[in-house]
């Protein structure tokens, strides 16, 4: 090569061995591109991959040859490329992480072993790092949003002010709001642990825990259950043990995995002071019992069912431990105390009943029973009858209105989720569906469905807050906010259910479809706010060099994608964008009433799923849950053959159905197992109720345990990671949220999302956080349990935090 400066002999053989080993690493590097490239011409996707693959290879035998030239091609393919990058993203810097890092690494390691100056090895890789510089910053800044679009002033709040957690949504109106401001953005910083408390419930072998358990605050005390449903008192205060209830659960009625989300306080107005379980906590189980304690020393209620128990397995039908079980905190109102359970998704459309139920909180006496495809059933089945079977369950949590006597259920999908066309009327009217149930009589007083004919798992996960609301005189009504999986977020009346902010309408596509008379024709959409993102692209495909994300691209092309109402196909994978764990789940959103806001943390990324043809399903050998784990010899957690579980791509094995269905929730790439779509993939933001519009939006979650082939990278870059639990939200100007898979837990200031403090957790905080004041101090706590699902690890730890003095 004609270099300067001049090397010796030696150092000039070592240069010569160093290139041509660079060439053939660039040989194979070119070969996946043209390969892939042209799969992806093929497909009708980007030219740019197998173009380049082959400028590489020419690069490749110039460098053997040991060829100038081949820097001066190294550094054209590294301009075209630039090019390239920003015509297609921008300036966004995770777009250009693939698009720009290898082949930047490649042009200084030619330029390297071309002994050219130190000098302009220099500059090629300050030029790279500008941009990315730059970039980052244009990321960071890409919301163009005013922050005066929601008033700051104080104005009416509906949130009783009182410094306990009574409710699982802190209180009867579930917005998730502390009227505490003892911690604020000044000092959030001087935070430290007030006492760590195990709640001593840890898996034993192969059992898959995900706790999520929020504690309630009740005087001097935290109410909590464990993941198996083990009932602790604790002083508020210091963490020391009150009392302990446990009923027992087996690792048998494990379903996906073990969680309880919290337990209810009910209070008997007909009894004696010291009558023993005046205020009793109720909890329901995963193995299906409802149960009641004493709130002062965690005895059974003796006069609540048999022995402090009701079972809920009555008039359900055929026992299967996993298959029916309850992980939310049950409902109370005007002393009914209402729930459904969670029935195991994507097993056989002979399911359990998703029948909701209402039991007397004193006595435990069925008071009503809500089966929506039978009526009837008001006070139980006939002799020998059951439930109606398969139609759609409520596994969230639900919220009430005392004064109306409401109580409003979000419900999910009739089984099974991802085919249709055997579905019952009722079924169809009322799945995927907001329903007020009138508790005093057990009957559906409106509904309010947010997809219609649901066979993309959309069931409605958040529990609903209420709120006061403007109709559209501008009178300020009772109202009720319900957010959703695809993103949209609604606001109804109350009483009757009638939208107060715009609703619009969308037609759905069919094609690919598999059941096209059964697809519905549109569906419906909020106008008022969403936090839907715009559809995706094969630009938007992602991964951390350009050959996995080039595989995402060929996965684009060959699937099927018209949008976020895609419907399911057998021919081909569809894209379900976002996915089932999209926009608002469980952990619900939170407002703050004073401020106007509305806080909600939320996923998005998109799953790769397809029907598999029952003859396929029969020859991998799939089995429902009941097949696999009789109530005599069940051993471990039941679940279906092949697969990894919901984290990864799994098969489910809808019996009775035609197909059953492969998932890849999250969509993770072929090779390093990261997601196919670019970050974030999961986001806070902060909007206004008196507009709808966005105040700000952030990335939640830093890179800090993730990174490809599972490997935790350590930086601290703040990525925006999928997210499973709440928020609290502080008249301090504060939010408090874990949720994110980074495992931290942080304080974000209200106004303008900065993250101000955090804390590394022993496991992830999939958890809702509360904020309580015991003897003037603030309190934050989050149990920080970990979560299977979100492979965040393990832990029994409830921790609480306050200023250090």
């Amino acid at each position: 090569m004609n270099t300067t400066p001049q090397s010796t002999p030696t150092q000039g053989g070592r240069l010569r061995l160093a290139a041509r080993f660079l060439a053939v690493l660039v040989v194979l590097f070119a070969m996946a591109l043209v390969i892939g490239g042209f799969w992806l011409i093929s497909l009708g996707g980007s030219a740019y991959y197998g173009l380049a693959g082959i400028a590489l290879l020419v690069a490749a035998v110039l460098l053997w040859r040991l060829k100038v030239a081949a820097l001066y091609l190294v550094a054209a393919i590294w301009l075209l490329s630039l090019a390239w990058a920003l015509w297609e993203v921008g300036l966004n810097a995770w777009g250009l992480v693939p698009r720009l890092v290898a082949i930047s690494v490649v042009l200084l390691l030619v330029a390297l072993v071309s002994r050219v100056r130190l000098k302009a090895v220099l500059t090629f890789a300050a030029v790279a790092c500008v941009i990315f510089v730059v970039g980052a910053t244009l990321t960071h800044s890409r919301h163009a949003y005013e922050p005066d679009a929601a008033p700051m002033a104080s104005g009416e709040s509906s949130v009783e002010q009182a410094p306990d957690w009574s409710h699982y949504g802190g209180d009867k109106n579930a917005q998730r709001y502390s009227p505490l401001a003892q911690i604020t953005p000044q000092n959030v910083g001087k935070l430290e642990r007030a006492f760590v408390f195990h709640t001593g419930d840890l898996p034993q072998g192969a059992a898959r825990y995900s706790p999520e358990g929020t504690p309630l605050k009740i005087g001097n005390d935290l109410l909590m259950c464990s993941a198996k449903n083990i009932l602790i008192s604790v002083n508020a205060a210091t963490g020391a043990e009150n009392w302990r209830h446990d009923p027992g659960v087996p690792d048998q009625a494990i379903p996906h995995a073990a969680a309880c989300r919290g337990v209810s306080v009910y209070t008997a107005p007909a009894l004696a002071a010291d009558a023993q379980c005046k205020t009793r906590v109720i909890e329901a189980t995963l193995d299906a019992r409802l149960i009641a304690v004493d709130v002062k020393t965690g005895m059974p209620c003796e006069d609540f069912g048999q022995n402090g128990q009701v079972d809920l397995w009555q008039d359900i039908g055929k026992k299967v431990p996993g298959w029916y079980a309850v992980t939310a905190p049950p409902t109370i109102v005007k002393g009914v105390v209402v729930t459904g359970a969670q029935v195991r998704d994507g097993q056989d459309e002979d399911a359990p009943s998703g029948v909701i139920r209402g039991f007397d909180a004193v006595t435990g006496k069925l008071a009503w029973a809500w089966d929506l495809a039978n009526p009837d059933n008001l006070h139980g089945p006939a002799q020998g009858q059951t439930y109606t079977r398969g139609t759609p369950n409520m596994w969230a949590a639900g919220v009430a209105d005392e004064q109306l006597g409401y109580v409003y259920l979000p419900l999910g999908n009739s089984s099974v989720d991802y085919y249709g066309s055997n579905r019952t009327d009722a079924e169809n009217q009322y799945a995927t569906s907001l329903v007020a149930v009138d508790v005093t009589t057990g009957k559906a007083v409106w509904h309010f469905q947010t997809i219609r004919h649901d066979v993309w798992d959309y069931d409605l996960g958040s529990q609903a807050s209420l709120l006061d609301f403007p109709d559209k005189q501008g009178r300020k009504v009772p109202a009720i906010l319900l957010p959703t999986k695809q993103g949209d977020i609604y606001i109804l009346d109350r009483a009757t259910g009638e939208p107060l902010t715009p609703v619009g309408q969308v037609r759905a596509p069919k094609g690919g479809s598999v059941e096209p008379q059964y697809i519905a024709d549109s569906q419906p959409t909020s106008e008022w706010h969403t936090l839907r993102k715009a559809p995706l692209t094969e630009a938007d495909m992602w991964g951390f060099s350009p050959i996995d994300q080039l595989m995402c691209r060929i996965q684009f092309r060959q699937a099927h994608y018209e949008g976020y109402l895609t419907p399911p196909s057998v021919d081909r994978p569809w894209i379900q964008y976002p996915g089932y764990n999209g926009g608002s789940d469980w952990g619900s959103v939170a407002i703050d009433p004073v401020r106007r806001l509305l806080i909600a943390n939320y996923n998005d990324i998109p799953n790769l799923n397809q029907l598999v043809p029952r003859s396929e399903a029969n020859a991998m050998g799939l089995q429902p849950i009941y097949a696999q784990a009789p109530v005599a010899s069940a051993q471990k957690p039941a679940g279906s053959k092949a697969g990894k579980g919901e984290g990864g791509a799994s098969v489910y094995p809808q019996v009775n159905a035609p197909y059953a269905i492969r998932v890849n929730a999250g969509w993770r790439n072929w090779g390093t197992g990261v997601p196919c779509s670019a970050p974030p993939y999961g986001n806070i933001r902060a909007i206004s109720l008196d507009t709808g519009k966005t105040v700000w939006d952030e990335p939640l979650g830093t890179a800090r345990r993730n990174g490809p082939f599972g490997i935790a990278s350590h930086m601290p870059f703040n990525i925006g990671l999928p997210n499973n639990g709440g928020t609290v939200v502080t008249a301090g100007g504060l939010i408090f949220v874990g949720a994110a898979t980074d495992n931290l837990f942080r304080a974000i200031d209200m106004k303008t999302g900065e993250v101000l403090w955090q804390d590394v957790l022993p496991a992830g905080g999939q958890s809702n956080p509360i904020s309580y004041e015991v003897n003037g101090e603030q309190y934050v706590l989050i149990g920080a349990t970990g979560h299977a699902f979100m492979e965040t690890g393990v832990s029994d730890q409830i921790i609480a935090y306050k200023l250090k003095r």
